[in-house]
């Protein structure tokens, strides 16, 4: 059987899945993190003569190493931009963050998977409550201003844009890069292999990840009106001790939360951690608690091959082995994983959400932020439906429909663009339209 295109039909229920949280007073949850993106604005020849200065030895990383210099971001944002890779590293050097002026415009966006899916979800006109790191007037203000987002503090649940501080934003330098753009390193030419983007974080705040125990109160007390918890955030702390105390604090929440509602969904989205051992520590924790695991296919690649497993992520029948793989080492009921071809649901059944749903707005959700560079409205989303369905993922699903499988699997062609306006953000605002899939 091939793919049934229910995008429209599932776009016409987001106006009654909004009435339905406004009804219950039911809102989406969605934590930990939140930063100012400083988004550069790529420009292959200024790259160009920024390798001509300051590149002296061949495109290269070593997993942890940090950016000490301009020399370092050269080797090393080279090495993403030729291979097409996206991933996180540390900026440890006030200069290159200058330095990067001299040669691109800057933008500034919201940073952080809970902010923008919170963003996201509040342009289509849910309600949200949001826990955050970064409240600066230049991430509240500027990019997180709706009536209808909400935050936790000491005497209980406040409009977020209430809670702005005057503290300075937590700046994440963001590289995009094309597809197809020749870059010229040590005299040789190499051409992007795909577009994608490079985070690289200049704070100590996200090292720490501070959780606020009034925001964990709330939702322990509150368990009832709590569908789905998407949580995020982790990927920044380098440092094992602080990470198991972290860990110590919120697998005890996740435990009360589930026995005070067994119902409610959580929902993990993993993202390119700096060290891969705490990747993996935190990994084996968290999914004893987690409903759902979420990832994009680069990350699902990179994790099985640090376990010694290959996954060719051109052939489904490869990521579904990766996925099993997975599966039977950690405990989570099942993964999400999305690309920019497909979205894919693989384990247990979930007969009381609406998995599909939530696939297909993910999708929706994130191809409209690429297509047009921003949160998209329904009106936007709607506009998107124009695209056609991903050829690669019309494939998969037929595939899919003729494999054996160990699990349920559920699989969404996404709506293709060879060449997006903005690549920044897609994987957070997917995970937040897959949270409309859970509002019961």
């Amino acid at each position: 059987m091939s793919y049934q295109d229910r995008y429209l039909e599932y776009l016409n229920l987001v106006p009654e899945r909004i009435s339905r949280c406004h009804q219950t007073g039911k809102k989406p949850v969605l934590a930990y993190t939140s930063n100012l993106d400083a988004i550069v604005k790529w420009d292959a020849e200024s790259f160009n003569r920024l390798l001509d200065k300051y590149l002296k030895e061949d495109p290269s990383f070593q997993e942890e190493e940090p950016v000490r210099n301009m020399e370092d971001f050269a080797r090393i944002v080279s090495y993403f931009a030729i291979n097409g890779y996206g991933g996180e590293v540390d900026i440890e050097s006030q200069e290159v963050v200058d330095t990067l002026g001299e040669y691109f415009e800057i933008g500034y966006g919201l940073g952080g998977t809970c902010a923008q899916g919170t963003a996201a979800l509040a342009e289509m006109g849910f309600p949200t409550l949001v826990h955050i790191t970064d409240r600066s007037r230049e991430v509240i203000g500027d990019w997180m201003n709706k009536d209808t987002i909400y935050t936790v503090n000491e005497q209980g649940v406040v409009p977020l844009n209430h809670y702005i501080s005057d503290e300075s934003p937590l700046i994440h330098v963001i590289m995009q890069y094309s597809k197809g753009d020749i870059l010229r390193a040590n005299g040789k030419e190499y051409q992007v292999k795909l577009s994608n983007r490079l985070i690289m974080g200049f704070d100590q705040v996200h090292k720490v990840m501070p959780v606020e125990k009034c925001f964990l109160d709330y939702c322990e007390q509150n368990a009832g009106k709590i569908d789905s918890y998407d949580i995020s955030g982790f990927n920044a702390i380098l440092d094992m001790e602080i990470m198991k105390v972290r860990l110590d604090e919120l697998s005890v929440h996740y435990e009360h939360l589930k026995k005070a509602n067994p119902d409610c969904r959580i929902y993990f989205e993993s993202a390119h951690f700096i060290s891969a051992g705490v990747r993996e520590y935190t990994y084996s924790v968290l999914t004893r608690y987690m409903d759902i695991m979420g990832m994009n296919e680069e990350e699902l690649v990179d994790l099985t091959h640090k376990m010694h497993h290959q996954v060719d992520k051109d052939r489904i029948e490869s990521v579904i082995e990766g996925l099993d793989y997975l599966l039977d080492i950690y405990p989570a009921k099942g993964i999400i994983m999305h690309s920019k071809d497909y979205s894919l649901y693989y384990g247990e059944a979930m007969p009381d959400v609406n998995i599909e749903m939530g696939l297909t707005l993910g999708n929706l959700m994130s191809g409209t932020r690429a297509r047009i560079g921003k949160y998209g409205t329904i009106e936007d989303c709607r506009e998107t439906l124009a695209l056609p369905l991903s050829d690669t993922g019309v494939e998969f699903a037929q595939r899919l429909n003729s494999m054996e499988l160990k699990h349920a699997a559920i699989l969404v062609p996404s709506r293709y663009m060879e060449k997006p306006k903005f690549t920044i953000g897609l994987g957070d605002t997917f995970v937040a339209g897959v949270q409309v899939g859970f509002v019961k």
